[in-house]
Order: C-alpha cells, then sequence, then structure tokens
C-alpha cells in the first residue's frame, strides 16, 4: 500500500520527491509484487543520478546560460597540435590523453552544434536567378535528404510536349513522404543539372543513385491529386512475378516480386496499367508496382493470340492413386488398410465422365486468366458450420489413409462422407456406414441430376461421393474431410462450403528407391520409373491446380504427416485463413 504522501512543496527537487515516494511505498499482501517492482525501480541508481541531473540543468537554465564560444572541437584539436609539437610534461600528456578520447570530442562536437544551432542538415543555396523560360510558369524548389533507399517516385515522357513528367509516387518512400511532389509535376532539373532531353531512364538513374541532398526544379501540376488513401483490397496472387524480366514496367527497382499465393495488400489503383501494392507480412512499407489485371490479362491474350502461351484450360494431371483408392472390395478395406496393390484405382474411369458442372466452370472458359483474386481474412464464427477440408493428393500420396487416421483419433470432431455404390452390399456392411448402396438406375439419375461431386466405375460397379452426404456430416457440426479428384474442386470451392484445400505429395528424392508414405511391406516393388512418375504426377497437379490449394503437406512418412495435418486441421478452425472475398459477402 502507499500511504499518505508528506506535504511537498514548491522547492522541493525531483530527486528528493522520488525518495520520499520510495518511502511511502510498503507492501500489503494484496499488491505485494507490483508495489515491491515500484520500490526496486525508483531504488536504481541510475535513476537517482539522472534526476539529480536534471534538477542541475534546471538550476542552470534559469541564469539563461550563453555559449562562450561555438568552436570548441576546434579550440581542442589546435591544443592538441601544441602540445605535440614539443616535449611533454607530465600533466600535458594526461591532457593530450583527454582531449584524444572519442568521449570527450563526441562532447565538445555537441556542444558546438547546440552553441550553433545547427539542427537541421546542410543544404546548398536556393539558385539566385532562374532561367528566362520560367518566367511564365510557377516555378517550385523541392529539396529531399534521402539515404540509400529509392526516391520513390517514377517519371514519363508526355508524347505531346516532350516534357518530363512525374508518373506515379509510391506510397511510403520518400518523395510521399516529403508531400512536395505529386503526380502531374514537370520534372526540369536535378541538382542544377537541366534534363529536359535526357532519357527517362537516365533521369531514373541519376535519382536513384543520388544521396544526400537531392534539388528538384519542378512545374507543379495544374490540380495536385489528393494523398491517396490507404486501401482495404486484397488479393491472392495466381502467378509469380519478376519485375526484372519485365520488360514493359516503367521501373525495374520499383516492381514488386511476388509468388503465386502470396498475399497483397493494393493501396492504389489510380493508374490503370500499373496497380501499387505491398506484400502481406512484408516489413517493408514502401509500396511497389504489380500489373493490373486488365494490363496483365490484355497482354496474355496477346501471348496466347501469337501462340507463345498455352491455353489457360488445365488439362487433367495424372492424380490417381494407384496405391490409395483400390478396388473397395479389397481385404482390410475397412480398417483403413490398403492392399499391396500397384493397380491403377477406378479413378482413372472417370476422364470422360467429371462432374455435371465442369462445362461452366471459370477454367473452361478460354476469357479467363489465372491473376489475382480478392480475399479476405475468415474464420467460422460460433454456431456455423465447419469448412469442409478437401484433400488432393498426387501419385503415391496415400491420402484416403491418412484422412481414415485424422477420423479415427478424433471421431466426434472429424467426419466422412458416406459413398454412394451400386454393388450388393456384404454380409458384415451396413447401410450407410461402409456405403450407402442403391441401385445402377438409381446412381445414373442422380448424376444425371448433378448429386455427385465425382464418380467413376470399377469392375462393372459405379461409385461416387454424393453432395447431400457431405452436407449431413456439416449439419452434425462435424468437419468433414473428402478426398477427391482435383476437377471436383470446381463444384466444391463455393461460399456454401469454403473448402480448405491440402495438397499432399509425397517426398521424393534424387536416387531415392523408398516409397515415403506407405510402409516398408509396400516399398517392394517400386522401380525408378513409379518414383518419376510419382514425381511428374506431384509436379503436374501443382501446375494445375496449385492456384487452388492453401496448403502443400509434403509426405515423408505416415507418422510426422499424420501430425502436421492435425496441427493444420487445428488452425483452420483457430486462425482467421484468406478466402475469397465473395465467400463472406452478402
Amino acid at each position: 500500500m502507499i500511504e499518505a504522501m508528506p506535504i511537498v512543496s514548491a522547492s522541493t527537487g525531483l530527486h528528493e520527491t522520488l525518495a520520499l515516494l520510495t518511502s511511502q511505498l510498503h507492501p500489503d499482501a494484496n499488491h505485494k509484487e507490483d508495489l515491491v517492482f515500484l520500490r526496486d525501480v525508483f531504488s536504481e541508481k541510475s535513476i537517482s543520478y539522472l534526476m539529480k541531473i536534471h534538477e542541475k540543468l534546471r538550476q542552470y537554465e534559469k541564469y539563461s546560460p550563453t555559449p562562450v564560444l561555438h568552436s570548441a572541437s576546434c579550440l581542442a584539436e589546435d591544443l592538441a597540435e601544441e602540445l605535440q609539437s614539443g616535449a611533454l610534461q607530465e600533466d600535458e600528456r594526461e591532457l593530450l590523453l583527454l582531449l584524444s578520447t572519442p568521449h570527450l570530442k563526441a562532447v565538445l562536437s555537441a556542444h558546438d552544434i547546440v552553441a550553433q544551432k545547427k539542427f537541421d542538415p546542410v543544404l546548398p543555396p536556393l539558385p539566385e536567378d532562374l532561367d528566362d523560360d520560367f518566367e511564365e510558369e510557377s516555378v517550385k524548389i523541392v529539396r529531399l535528404v534521402k539515404n540509400k533507399e529509392p526516391l520513390g517516385a517514377t517519371i514519363r515522357r508526355d508524347e505531346v510536349t516532350g516534357a518530363v513528367i512525374v508518373a506515379r509516387i509510391m506510397r511510403g518512400g520518400a518523395a510521399d513522404r516529403s508531400g512536395l511532389v505529386h503526380v502531374g509535376d514537370e520534372l526540369r532539373e536535378v541538382n542544377g543539372n537541366l534534363i529536359t532531353h535526357k532519357r527517362p531512364e537516365e533521369i531514373s538513374q541519376i535519382l536513384s543513385q543520388s544521396q544526400g541532398s537531392i534539388t528538384l526544379k519542378i512545374i507543379p501540376a495544374v490540380a495536385e491529386e489528393d494523398k491517396l488513401r490507404e486501401s482495404r483490397a486484397y488479393l491472392r496472387a495466381l502467378f509469380d512475378y519478376t519485375p526484372f524480366e519485365d520488360k514493359a514496367t516503367p521501373c525495374q527497382e520499383a516492381g514488386l516480386p511476388f509468388r503465386r499465393g502470396d498475399i497483397l495488400q493494393v493501396v492504389s489503383q489510380e493508374d490503370a496499367t500499373w496497380w501499387q501494392a505491398k506484400k502481406v507480412g512484408d516489413c517493408n512499407l514502401r509500396a511497389a508496382l504489380i500489373p493490373s489485371t486488365q494490363f496483365q490479362e490484355r497482354r496474355l491474350r496477346y501471348r496466347l493470340k501469337m501462340g507463345s502461351l498455352p491455353s489457360p484450360v488445365p488439362s487433367k494431371a495424372s492424380t490417381y492413386d494407384r496405391t490409395d483408392r483400390e478396388d473397395c472390395d479389397s481385404k482390410g478395406a475397412l480398417n483403413g488398410k490398403d492392399v499391396a496393390s500397384l493397380r491403377r484405382s477406378f479413378r482413372l474411369r472417370k476422364d470422360h465422365q467429371g462432374s455435371p458442372a465442369e462445362a461452366n466452370t471459370p477454367d473452361a472458359n478460354q476469357k479467363d486468366f489465372l491473376i489475382y483474386e480478392e480475399v479476405t481474412q475468415y474464420l467460422p464464427r460460433p454456431g456455423e458450420r465447419p469448412r469442409l477440408i478437401a484433400l488432393i493428393g498426387s501419385l503415391g500420396s496415400r491420402i484416403t489413409e491418412l484422412k481414415q487416421k485424422v477420423i479415427a483419433e478424433n471421431p466426434r470432431q472429424y467426419g466422412l462422407a458416406v459413398p454412394h455404390t451400386t454393388r450388393a452390399r456384404k454380409s458384415h456392411e451396413r447401410e450407410g456406414v461402409e456405403y450407402h448402396f442403391i441401385s445402377r438406375a438409381a446412381f445414373e439419375a442422380d448424376i444425371q441430376n448433378g448429386k455427385f461431386i465425382e464418380f467413376g466405375e470399377y469392375k462393372e460397379n459405379l461409385y461416387g461421393t454424393s453432395l447431400e452426404s457431405i452436407h449431413k456430416v456439416l449439419n452434425q457440426n462435424k468437419v468433414c474431410l473428402v478426398d477427391v479428384q482435383p476437377e471436383a474442386m470446381k463444384t466444391l470451392r463455393t461460399a456454401e462450403f469454403k473448402p480448405f484445400i491440402i495438397f499432399v505429395r509425397p517426398r521424393i528424392c534424387d536416387g531415392q528407391r523408398k516409397y515415403f508414405g506407405s510402409s516398408s511391406s509396400l516399398s517392394v516393388g517400386v522401380t525408378d520409373d513409379d518414383l518419376l512418375e510419382m514425381r511428374q504426377s506431384a509436379e503436374k497437379m501443382d501446375e494445375c491446380y496449385g492456384h487452388w490449394v492453401d496448403y502443400v503437406l509434403v509426405k515423408e512418412d505416415p507418422v510426422s504427416a499424420l501430425e502436421e495435418l492435425q496441427n493444420v486441421l487445428e488452425r483452420v478452425q483457430t486462425e482467421p485463413q484468406w478466402v475469397p472475398v465473395c465467400w463472406v459477402r452478402r
């Protein structure tokens, strides 16, 4: 507790006041830790010294001191030279040693700066006369002080007048922070050098290489633009971009490199061709240039027309897993274990069937290119259905086994969409548990009505996963795990399901003969050709469907893969994730 403070007069010093306050701190049972902490802080010798220095400075300030001289540093240097010119006595040697210490030099330098009041950067004098050409124009002389950072502005040549015009100001750059340079300003001189006849790239090089003070002679724009507002538009990049490989960028140094999947915050769309953006998670506060959607689409369409770009429609990737979806009648299928066979699964039979919605998907329309997707952060609120977890896997990933282990360890939280089949029910099987058993006519009718997200035929029996079976799990407030062909994402990737898509691929190293992701008993018989096929399958899936993927799980062994998957599933339910903005807008 703190007792009533003694009356402190106006003459009581800060050091004495602090001592009085410390003496009144008596810890009680309720606030012991806090008061002990305060007492320890106030009792620090460094605090006491600071208070004493403060009091001395305040007392000295009453006399309105003025510096005796303005060049103590020079006087010290002259004295040191004088001492070194002859033989030194002991006290002279000690004085010379004191004058050469860095601390004393710093104190004398600080004294001179204060005495001379040189607090601002040293700038060159303003030009006394202006050229005759400027008599009829308003001229603005702008001085900027920058370090090695870019100036933060790009320029262009006016096609009609030939004038050098400020094209854009990068958010957070030196020009933006100054508030003195604006889009549309005409640039006449840089550091006294006329630049009207120089090429824009030459001028940009002069500006980027200049350090310290830069003096610009500018003809202000007729109407200065308002300061750009911070945008709340976020985009997920669906392609890789390297500014230094882009000949169309107005300034390669001002470009923003990014990779597919990066989240970009767009801070300006004033320019229809080049937007300004920041990369979310990047500590750099300055905005940089990215191609706009319209510009990127326009040049991709041109490349497609000229034959230098493949069609934007993704081809079918080799996504079957020969050990993942074996004959559903095989031994051990009910307890989640697959047989040691490398037969192709029934998924191969679906290439000519697919989903009824496939023809109307954006990827089937050659007018659509993978550029950006507007996104926002989303976390299911209490009472909302969980997000669907969709697993897609390349050859060798064995995602069915992985999925079933997750459900087996926590059946109350995770559920499995029960598939439909036309084959006869076996004696140990239960309707709605292992399968929904229906007739072939009913199955084909459901296909026509678009009830399946995917289906296929194996040994003259039809198998498929229905939308209804997914809804049933989600309506029980369970997280539904499905492993599907990537093409099924065209049906599932909607606001209704808000799927979190995980791409599972096996780790395959050069010279590796072990079939990662499977037990040692299944490693026998895997050839170098099999490993090559697995690698090509993963690469093809990433090329065709990677823009949909939220997380890539590289499976090295079943134990670590299961642990990693469980951690990812936990984060999806507890941490906000980026989703298409159309999923949450009403």
